[in-house]
């Protein structure tokens, strides 16, 4: 028995709102504060969506997260396709700033910013995903559900070295997406479903097209 396999019936710890509430709302400041110089037109409109979107999160199942609803469930779904969105939106404008020679009022400064602000925001959004999706939620893995796993952790081959009942919480889901966005491949924790594998693959390559658009036109911008 691994240290996530819980007896029928059992119920785990649930895990506090606080560390992933913390993240959106780093991601949330992070598109708020970002050059908004070039094509970006009413960015304002996805961060206030969801800030809304958070707060009904935390309404519908604040402190430690153990409702098992459709609603609370589909509330979580919102923000996290909200976040998905402005990413990609995000990186659709950033690419266009960059080989478009009419915006080249763009400077380096702000390509930097935007490019900083997008990798640091995809990495917390495809944190969300794993964290949300997999085992069917954090709700389902504090009630011992029976959903296989879509991604093998080291804690899992080791269980002598962690807690009894020990069970992936949101931070083990943001240091996969972390390691994935840094190294574009899985490290020490591997998928081991189809939709975890893709999920993943996309993250790594729009974090290699943002590095690869920002580094390329700031050279180009940077004064000599």
């Amino acid at each position: 028995m691994t240290t996530n396999d819980a007896p029928p019936g059992a119920r785990l710890t649930p895990e506090r709102r606080w560390p992933m509430a913390t993240a959106v709302l780093v991601a949330i400041v992070l598109q708020v504060i970002t050059p908004h110089t070039g094509r970006l037109r009413f960015w304002w409109v996805f961060p206030m969506l969801e800030v809304a979107a958070l707060v009904a999160v935390i309404v519908r199942d604040p402190g430690r997260i153990d409702r098992r609803t459709r609603a609370a469930r589909r509330t979580t779904l919102v923000l996290i396709a909200l976040l998905t969105v402005g990413t990609l939106g995000s990186l659709v404008v950033l690419a266009l700033d960059v080989v478009d020679t009419s915006y080249s009022n763009v400077g380096a400064t702000a390509l930097l910013g935007r490019g900083a602000a997008l990798w640091v925001t995809n990495v917390v959004v495809f944190s969300l995903w794993f964290w949300e999706v997999d085992r069917g939620g954090a709700a389902e893995r504090a009630a011992g559900s029976k959903i296989p796993p879509s991604f093998g952790f080291p804690e899992e081959a080791m269980p002598e070295l962690v807690p009894e009942g020990w069970m992936p919480r949101y931070p083990d889901y943001l240091f996969l997406s972390f390691t994935n966005a840094t190294a574009f491949s899985p490290t020490d924790t591997l998928p081991v479903r189809v939709w975890a594998k893709m999920t993943m693959m996309v993250e790594s390559v729009i974090s290699l097209i943002t590095a690869i658009l920002v580094i390329a036109r700031a050279i180009n911008v940077l004064p000599g």
